[in-house]
């Protein structure tokens, strides 16, 4: 009898689980193939640009020699266990194709868990037929297939190179995706904002981030007890290509299980909508008396996270600065590659143009998610008793647009100040190249902007615009790809800073185009029905 009602009572837990699954990979059927293409890309085009960059074995000893006595690059990719090309391409890529898997997962089970509660669509549902625990086995088995789907993608894309080895890369990359789904899930049930969850969970990222680096700084053989405190220095360590410790694949399932358990043992304890740690009401007046002040109430959490992150990734940049310069001098290949993304100047002003514009790439990334923080007020219903007071609808907007696109340049500065901080010279035009970046990062906001305003239900896309964006940036210049195709990105048109010349004309250029954007997506919100 007890068996029975333990059976059958977790089939009522899960009831409706594969309908909910086949939702959520319905309304993510733009935003997962993107960020899944953009890190499958990224990895598989890495052996062939590497074979062009070394493309002898005594090149790649070399290179694997001189990562051994280069403490600040191993902090930036960790260290290299082999010289093949395999072995290679696990090295230079590894750790940010997990945490882009880490960042696709958590953004799914987010989405399909607390976001849902906190817009009240997740009561509709259950309403109907509908488990318990169905939406959040619903989030965690989307994030699974899309882990999957790149697991495979990179197996069978490296398996040339050695089918034991892109296995092992493959897996320990969905695992480390797996781990933060988890993870997201655990923090979806302790926090009433899904806001605040996407940002606690970020913040776990950046610190196994930060604590594989520091470990790998210290040690050349990835044996610290700080990289074995991260998931991400699990994934190094399982060594796809350098003698594969299938073992540590158990780490990851069984962190996966562990907090997939204390996830499910959460969600059974709590109502719905309720969390853990409930949100402290505010006063309705004073501080939060107007639009802007309520806007900037909502974001300033996020643009802190930011604004930190970007100014740490400067320092650590600029004083891994020398270092690279080092590595790529004697490398001609690897000069031009660096050339080609930083300009025709001296081989350490090209490293630094070209670490500005990946932060500017990534800054693209904070522009979309502020500016869509407007679709996400508007589709939950909050902004409707917002507009239903003496606040027009460009003002209530204006506030988000202010703290976005002010916040993309905020970042940046930030980001140049650390440069300067860690490189130690070059400030006034460190700076400069950081906020030359601004233009190109408005455009893809305005890009938000006209999707949010025009065609609402379509607003997600502006993940697409800046996943190409991305893909573009850093990997166009590694396949040479033709300029034509380079010239798509707005970074592509910007000058290449320190070290080229300035050229005012195409900043006006992209700064007016993002003005006009934006004037479109405000017209057309203007004009249009608001969601419910």
């Amino acid at each position: 009898m007890t068996a029975y009602a333990v059976r059958h009572g977790g089939s009522r837990q899960l009831a409706g689980t594969g309908t909910l699954l086949r939702f959520a990979l319905r309304r993510d059927r733009l935003m997962i193939p993107v960020w899944i293409a953009v890190n499958a890309l990224m990895v598989l085009s890495m052996p062939g640009t590497l074979e062009g960059l070394y493309g002898t074995p005594a090149e790649r000893a070399g290179l694997v020699r001189q990562m051994e006595t280069n403490s600040s690059l191993r902090a930036m990719v960790g260290p290299v266990f082999g010289d093949s090309l395999g072995a290679l391409t696990a090295w230079r890529v590894g750790i940010y194709a997990g945490a882009l898997a880490a960042v696709l997962s958590l953004l799914v089970v987010v989405r399909h868990t607390r976001d849902e509660e906190e817009s009240g669509r997740q009561e509709l549902v259950a309403s109907g037929t509908v488990g318990r625990r169905a939406s959040l086995t619903a989030a965690l088995l989307a994030a699974a297939v899309a882990n999957a789907v790149l697991a495979l993608l990179v197996t069978a894309g490296l398996a040339g190179q050695g089918g034991a080895g892109a296995l092992a890369l493959g897996l320990g990359i969905a695992g480390v995706g797996m781990v933060f789904a988890t993870a997201a899930a655990i923090v979806a049930q302790l926090t009433e904002s899904a806001r605040l969850a996407r940002g606690l969970t970020a913040a776990v990222l950046g610190t196994a981030f930060v604590l594989r680096a520091a470990g790998d700084s210290a040690t050349d053989d990835g044996s610290s007890v700080l990289t074995w405190v991260s998931p991400l220095g699990w994934l190094e360590n399982l060594r796809p290509y350098a003698g594969e410790r299938w073992w540590v694949l158990a780490l990851l399932a069984g962190a996966v299980v562990l907090q997939g358990a204390v996830a499910y043992a959460l969600a059974g304890r709590r109502d719905l909508g309720m969390s853990f740690l409930p949100t402290r009401p505010g006063p309705a007046s004073g501080r939060l008396g107007t639009a802007s002040a309520l806007a900037w109430r909502l974001q300033r959490g996020g643009l802190l996270g930011w604004s930190i992150g970007f100014l740490l990734a400067g320092v650590v940049y600029g004083g891994m600065t020398e270092g690279a310069a080092d590595l790529v001098g004697d490398n001609d290949n690897a000069r031009r590659i660096v050339e080609r993304m930083g300009g025709q100047s001296g081989l350490t002003d090209a490293f630094l143009a070209s670490m500005i514009g990946m932060l500017g790439l990534v800054a693209a990334l904070w522009i979309v998610a502020s500016v869509l923080r407007l679709h996400g007020e508007e589709t939950s219903g909050r902004a409707e008793p917002v507009l239903a007071n003496a606040v027009g609808r460009l003002r209530w907007a204006a506030g988000h647009l202010v703290i976005a696109f002010g916040g993309a340049a905020l970042i940046m500065l930030l980001a140049g100040l650390g440069f300067a901080v860690g490189y130690g010279r070059q400030t006034g035009p460190v700076l400069a190249a950081c906020l030359v970046q601004l233009p190109a990062v408005w455009v893809v906001g305005g890009v938000a902007v006209l999707l949010h305003g025009i065609l609402p239900r379509a607003a997600v896309a502006a993940w697409g615009v800046a996943g190409a964006v991305l893909l573009i940036g850093w990997v166009g210049p590694a396949l040479d790809v033709p300029r034509a195709v380079l010239d798509v990105s707005p970074f592509g048109h910007l000058p290449k800073l320190p070290g080229g010349s300035m050229g005012w004309g195409p900043v006006a250029v992209l700064a007016g185009v993002a003005v006009v954007l934006v004037a479109g997506g405000l017209a057309g919100l203007r004009r249009r029905d608001m969601s419910t």
